[in-house]
């Protein structure tokens, strides 16, 4: 990656806005049709790159059907090996299509190859492609099965490890008897599941259940804004934060991670900002109302200079909320723009919420 000198972050003042204390970015993983392992290496180096810039966590997104990332935990199995340190996350993948078996062994494996760093974001219900997919996935009726959060919860007690059978069950391997559970068995993994809430509904769950919260720039305004009035993204999101850590346990972390796309053009070039303009023009206008029956409200992208983008940041309600900022980073965009947004991130915002990398 070459970028020009970035200016030095403004220095973050006591009780100025937000306090960021970790620092992630969730790529799309895009690859082209004739050529995935191309795209699949660059997503891998973007993971070093960010692990070398100091983010605490890199996500990828599970997509089927599309140019993306179709098992998560077989491609952070293999960003394990790439980096050392940094938080491995995936946001989300649909519970629908797994098996909470299986799903849990394959996330075993790839969390102790890379040391116990995965962060696992789930989501329910029907998922995305059902109707492509549901045959090819399932025997039998699929719209039969139960897609609820019940998957989630299942898949939890598997990592948990628990042996199977009663005290005297045990199952014989050439060289070892041992009693039967999950294997390999993942320390603490249970305790790095997430949940994508978006709605009341969806935060609620995740309180009750006592998993991490994602929640990222679209949400649900149903029951929020007939109730309190509220008008705004930023208003919408705070609530539901603030539902979820109510009805978290206070024996759990109640980890919040908030997602925003951020797209600083500090050290772009002139045609590479108008590019970055254009784009975030584009999406502006669903940003002004709710959509459709639920509501539906998107948060603004924040795409300018560094100074805009604190800007916007210490305005956000929701973000005032959390310690923990992932940044999103745009489906359009190819490996030297994500270099470059991630380096501007990493030297001229986030040391400006007070953000700093660990030590070298």
């Amino acid at each position: 990656m070459s970028v020009p000198p970035s200016p030095p972050a403004p220095a973050a003042a006591p009780g100025d806005g937000p306090a960021i204390t970790s620092l992630s970015f969730l790529t799309p993983g895009n690859y082209p049709d004739d050529d995935p392992h191309a795209g699949l290496e660059d997503t891998l180096r973007l993971f070093e790159l960010g692990e070398r810039l100091g983010f605490d966590g890199a996500w990828i997104r599970q997509r089927h059907l599309e140019h993306g990332v179709s098992s998560a935990a077989v491609f952070l199995a293999a960003a394990g090996q790439r980096t050392r340190r940094i938080q491995l996350g995936t946001a989300v993948i649909p519970i629908g299509y797994e098996s909470p078996f299986r799903l849990a062994e394959d996330l075993s494996v790839a969390d102790v190859l890379s040391g116990g760093r995965l962060q696992v974001g789930l989501s329910a219900g029907t998922p995305p492609h059902a109707e492509l997919l549901g045959d090819l996935v399932f025997d039998g009726d699929w719209r039969s099965f139960d897609l609820s959060y019940g998957r989630i919860a299942r898949l939890r007690d598997n990592l948990l490890g628990d042996h199977l059978g009663d005290p005297d069950t045990v199952i014989h391997s050439p060289g070892n008897t041992q009693r039967p559970r999950l294997q390999p068995h993942a320390p603490g993994l249970a305790d790095r599941l997430w949940y994508g809430g978006g709605s009341l509904r969806s935060v609620r769950w995740t309180g009750e259940n006592g998993l991490n919260l994602l929640t990222g720039n679209i949400v649900s305004g149903e029951g929020i804004a007939a109730g309190e009035g509220v008008a705004d993204f930023a208003t919408a999101q705070r609530t539901l934060i603030r539902e979820y850590r109510r009805l978290v346990g206070a024996d759990r972390p109640a980890r919040v991670a908030l997602g925003r796309v951020v797209v600083p053009f500090d050290s772009a070039d002139r045609a590479t900002r108008e590019r970055y303009r254009v784009y975030a023009a584009a999406r502006h206008e669903r940003t002004l109302r709710p959509h459709g029956e639920r509501r539906t409200l998107f948060a603004p992208d924040l795409v300018g200079d560094a100074q805009r983008i604190l800007d916007g940041l210490r305005a956000d309600a929701a973000v005032a909320e959390v310690s923990e900022l992932r940044v999103e980073l745009p489906y359009e965009f190819d490996r030297r723009d994500y270099e470059q947004i991630l380096h501007d991130v990493a030297h001229t915002v986030a040391p400006a919420l007070g953000w700093r990398p660990p030590p070298a």
